[in-house]
């Protein structure tokens, strides 16, 4: 619109909030065809692709859409209005008042300030301008599905890496920054930089995944890859040798959803190891907290919510119970006829 950052008002804030419901999201060329014309091949819509918003056939997971999602428009509404607060504070620019401000029942100071330290926090939004994100539940990609997942992939380095995500539950990006001397074999155990505390913790995993970490190693050894006990445990597969990032990563797990028509997510392994720590009635919550790196064990609430496979499995279930008795419908009974006892009780002794 023109307008110096500074000199934005309230009515811009909601003017541009209102934008970003209605706006679609721009279409970004891939860098491959940047500073190229438009070919008729890039002109022409895939058939497999679906339609932005619709939920996949295999997962369930709605597609991306064309439009900004809840979740994107509440992080900018955050940043906005704390960068605002920010140069308030600094007495930058020519700021008078937030125009992102909060509700109007706690416009000045801050959220909960008088809370009692005996109760739990309550969910509220925190700005006027905030749109109400409803809180997902995390899905987990089932045994069958994950089987395919796993044959999918074409080397050792995405099996292990695979084998890793889903025994120890780490972050797709801390994985990554493991070296070859935080996986230890005798221990079962491989060492990963923290994503917020960046602190190092040593992880639990499976022997399967120490296998296939092997086969890998043992074939980057042929094929001329950096070894030392500092050096990166994940590379590419193609020279130049390179340490394997995290686009690198995702790029290969879309790959393997290419083939499957999927579209799971790197993070779903991480709640896929999670549900599976939590069914095991031997596993205590506060353990499954330490290994995911949440600071508060009612992070974990969430993953107490029914799923929707759960939800269809347990009304599908429900469902065939009471079939047989439409069947089969139990014989009708005879009306209860009236006691006599209750009857000369009534009415004063026997009737004539």
């Amino acid at each position: 619109m023109g307008i110096r950052w500074d000199r934005a008002v309230r009515g811009d804030a909601r003017d541009f909030t209102l934008w970003m419901q209605l706006a679609a999201k721009p279409v970004r060329r891939h860098w491959r065809h940047r500073g190229k014309g438009p070919t008729e091949s890039s002109l022409q819509p895939r058939s497999n692709r679906l339609v932005p918003g619709t939920p996949n056939s295999v997962t369930g997971k709605p597609t991306v859409g064309t439009k900004y999602a809840a979740s994107t428009r509440a992080h900018c509404e955050t940043v906005l209005r704390t960068f605002y607060d920010f140069h308030l504070e600094r007495n930058t620019g020519s700021l008078l008042v937030n125009p992102f401000p909060l509700v109007r029942s706690r416009r000045s100071g801050r959220a909960q300030s008088h809370h009692n330290p005996e109760r739990e926090y309550q969910r509220q939004r925190g700005g006027l301008y905030r749109p109400t994100v409803v809180q997902r539940v995390p899905r987990r990609i089932p045994d069958d599905k994950y089987a395919e997942v796993f044959a999918s992939l074409r080397s050792h380095r995405d099996r292990a890496l695979l084998a890793f995500w889903v025994a120890t539950g780490a972050r797709a990006e801390e994985l990554l920054t493991s070296s070859q001397d935080d996986a230890v074999v005798g221990q079962q155990t491989i060492g990963v930089i923290r994503k917020g505390t960046r602190e190092y913790q040593e992880l639990p995993a499976t022997p399967d995944a120490f296998v296939w970490l092997r086969l890998y190693q043992e074939e980057a050894r042929r094929n001329g890859v950096p070894s030392g006990r500092k050096q990166p445990l994940w590379w590419t597969l193609r020279r130049p040798w390179r340490p394997l990032n995290y686009d690198a990563a995702r790029a290969m797990f879309n790959r393997a959803n290419q083939t499957l028509d999927s579209n799971w997510t790197l993070h779903d392994l991480r709640h896929t190891a999670t549900f599976l720590m939590l069914d095991d009635p031997a596993m205590p919550p506060t353990y499954v907290q330490h290994i995911l790196g949440h600071k508060h064990l009612s992070t974990l609430d969430i993953y107490n919510r029914p799923t929707r496979d759960d939800v269809i499995a347990a009304g599908l279930a429900h469902q065939g119970r009471q079939q047989p008795q439409r069947d089969n419908p139990p014989p009708a009974l005879p009306a209860p006829a009236y006691s006599s006892d209750s009857l000369n009780v009534l009415f004063g002794g026997p009737l004539r």
